[in-house]
């Protein structure tokens, strides 16, 4: 329609973005081109009973996708005939939901490979590049989370290699503009193509920081016919640049379960030298359920691998997000992690250092003595500002520096501590038979304090405090909840009655805010452990319930098309 009316329409050619949209055409034309392709069936499955067969056929296990498909919607691993029939049916609802195109094909899954692809530029006249590669292993549920550029992993001759076939394909489907060529790559070096994406992605910036290059000036400029202004033998690589995809998500489910709500305080770690925050919100910006729960791409720049991790983190602890539930705790465990800083990557990742699932930072004895004095200083400069507002018209009242006494509990510790206010900066902390150091301006009103901690540079988070002694700090990007107590109060916590258990066993509850697709059982019906119940949708991602235990559905209580918030009661089984 745009070259209809006589303009010139940024962006590849109509045939390319079809042909390379249709994963069964653009394996075939990949594999004319003469680039690498994964073994399987070549054309649409037309049910899961053929799915059955065909994956008999290349070998267990095998990946179901959507043919149309893109960003991880309309795929499923399956391992066996059981999950290839479900998985047929989740990838073929999710894909006609998010492309209105339900067709499916199957081929050989790659276990535990690297995820890493090709940027390239092509114009009109015939001319193409490659602009390096990005590696974007560490996925959930196949999408992205991190991408670095270059790959810790490929060496110059396999760089070259994939450049030149990702070029020969552009140029076989008569490519324009900037695009991006997907592999798989094993752990022998040997890659395979994966898909092509006919449009800028979201990890464009970590090529540019490498490169130097604006991918979006380079796009107009080819799309005003002139050719390209860089030859392949003068495309730069310096550097590392690092990008974390900063989404309103729970990744304590699943590793990121969608989160909805407005950003009630919303701050970017511009600050942080080599930073780059590319985000479509602001302060007062409502996250919902209609739309991707990206937040913003979070990106640093470095000299060197290390220093553009280093970089990663401090961003990280800096940026304030408040409202939503947000995946920095997942992202700063992943950055920091020894595995991701050796490079040992691959898709399964998250899986393979999170067997049991993701559950924050697990504190060290000195990093739980550091967060139990900060949180005590906390309190000292509470209690003394409110003795300051006492004081007020009383002038002669001397602001008093003697040593507070007060318990911090913990998870199940709990820390007989006291502080001694030395100066409006310092605070030293007793536990037990050592001190522990807090200096800094502690400003009550701030969201973020940069405070020296045992002598280490922390980046500490106040989200909340209530009138129960319950303070909640965010600490090397997780959130812990804390209770700070008087000594006559900590006395009289174990008189309390403890609350009572609920056991939700028999409740099947929203996991997240989403629109019911359908429902599996009906009242009367009977279920056993495992068994899917219904099936919600979220972000255009389709996600299934099961019951948790066998008995009899005694309540549904929605039907498919109800929008549900996270909490809500689903079912009841007695």
């Amino acid at each position: 329609m745009v070259e209809a009316e006589g303009l010139s329409f940024i962006g590849p050619p109509v045939p390319a973005i079809r042909a390379m949209g249709d994963k069964v055409e653009s394996k075939s034309i990949a594999r004319a081109a003469g680039v690498n392709t994964i073994p399987g069936f070549d054309g649409v499955v037309p049910d899961a009973d053929e799915a059955v067969c065909i994956a008999r056929d290349v070998g267990y296990p095998v990946m179901i996708k959507a043919s149309a498909g893109g960003g991880g919607k309309g795929m499923r691993v399956a391992r066996n005939d059981a999950e290839v029939h479900e998985g047929f049916r989740m990838s073929e609802q999710e894909a006609a939901s998010s492309f209105g195109d339900c067709r499916l094909l199957v081929e050989k899954f790659i276990d535990c490979p690297r995820h890493i692809e090709m940027q390239v530029l092509a114009d009109r006249h015939g001319n193409a590049v490659w602009l390096n590669e990005r590696e974007c292993s560490v996925q959930r549920r196949n999408q992205k989370v991190i991408e670095e550029a270059p790959s810790p992993f490929l060496d110059p001759e396999t760089r070259h290699a994939m450049g030149k076939q990702a070029v020969q394909l552009a140029l076989a489907v008569g490519y324009v503009s900037a695009g991006t060529v997907e592999f798989l790559v094993d752990s022998q070096s040997q890659f395979y193509f994966l898909e092509m994406n006919t449009r800028l992605q979201v990890e464009h910036p970590v090529t540019e920081c490498i490169t130097g290059l604006d991918l979006v000036a380079e796009m107009l400029w080819i799309a005003a016919g002139h050719q390209l202004a860089i030859k392949q033998e003068n495309v730069p690589l310096h550097g590392w640049a690092v990008e974390s995809r900063v989404y309103a998500e729970d990744p304590y489910k699943a590793f990121g379960m969608p989160s909805v709500g407005r950003l009630s305080r919303y701050r970017e770690p511009v600050e942080v030298p080599g930073v780059r925050v590319d985000s479509g919100v602001r302060e007062g910006s409502e996250v919902s359920i209609y739309y991707d729960p990206m937040i913003s791409k979070l990106v640093t720049w470095g000299e060197t691998r290390a220093e553009a991790l280093i970089s990663m983190l401090h961003a990280l602890d800096s940026y304030v997000i408040r409202g939503v539930t947000h995946n920095v705790s997942l992202l700063r465990e992943v950055i920091a992690s020894e595995r991701f800083a050796s490079g040992q990557l691959s898709t399964a990742f998250l899986a393979e250092e999170y067997p049991d699932g993701f559950h924050g930072h697990h504190l060290t004895v000195e990093e739980s003595e550091e967060l139990v004095a900060v949180a005590a200083a906390l309190e000292a400069s509470f209690l003394r500002r409110a003795r300051t507002i006492k004081s007020q018209g009383r002038p002669s009242l001397p602001m008093s520096f003697e040593p507070i006494e007060l318990w911090v509990h913990l998870g199940d510790s709990k820390y007989e501590v006291k502080v001694t206010v030395k100066d409006e900066k310092t605070h030293v902390v007793a536990i037990g038979d050592h001190e522990v150091e807090v200096f800094g301006q502690i400003d009550l009103s701030s969201s973020l304090l940069s405070l020296e901690v045992a002598r280490i540079k922390r980046l500490i988070q106040p989200l909340c405090r209530d009138g129960t002694g319950r303070l909640t700090l965010q600490f090397l990007g997780t959130a812990y909840e804390l209770r700070v107590l008087s000594p006559a109060v900590a006395r009289l916590l174990p008189l309390m009655p403890e609350p009572l258990t609920v056991d939700l066993s028999r409740q099947l509850l929203s996991p997240m805010p989403g629109t019911v697709v359908s429902f599996a059982v009906a009242v009367g019906d009977n279920v056993v452990s495992g068994q899917e119940v219904c099936v919600i949708e979220a972000m255009k991602m389709q996600n299934s319930l099961v019951s948790t235990r066998s008995g009899k559905v005694k309540t549904v209580n929605f039907k498919p098309g109800s929008t549900v918030g996270e909490g809500d009661l689903l079912v009841e089984i007695e």
